[in-house]
């Protein structure tokens, strides 16, 4: 097994294309609207970054960071958004150190708190996260537990 690297996109930009097709790969949402994303964060013009981990050359987690991840609390932001990591790396930590990496990244730019939308109960808490408030995703008929990191 190789060793796993967290990073940013930053560090990593010639990753782009490729986490942007990952990230697509895994939510469905339009590659553009993570590429427009990530260059945003790669120009300078947001903080709002991007967190991958990386097994060799293989995307196996990563997470984002955007204004409003589809709900309809446009008040409570910014929001941790597409938080995925592949089946074969799960049960090992790996999202739960990329999420403190975000939250630790953001808070040294004067960024919290954090929030983020999620199913998951349970998971979050882990790592410092705490239930908000129920929100309205954007088309969803059932509301969606908001958590806020502080």
């Amino acid at each position: 097994m190789s060793e796993l690297h967290y990073i940013t996109l930053r560090e990593r930009p010639e990753l782009m294309e490729l986490a942007a097709s990952w990230f697509n790969s895994k939510w469905g949402v339009p590659k553009e609207a993570y590429l427009e994303c990530m260059e945003e964060y790669l120009s300078g013009d947001t903080e709002y970054g991007w967190y991958l981990c990386l097994d060799g050359d293989q995307i196996v987690s990563g997470m984002g960071v955007i204004e409003n991840d589809f709900h309809d609390r446009k008040d409570l932001f910014p929001n941790v958004c597409a938080v995925y990591t592949e089946e074969s790396h799960r049960k090992q930590g790996i999202a739960g150190q990329l999420l403190n990496m975000v939250v630790d990244d953001l808070r040294t730019k004067g960024i919290s708190p954090v929030y983020l939308v999620t199913d998951h109960t349970g998971f979050y808490e882990r790592y410092g996260w705490e239930f908000y408030c129920m929100a309205q995703g954007d088309g969803e008929p059932d509301m969606t537990r908001l958590y806020i990191h502080r």
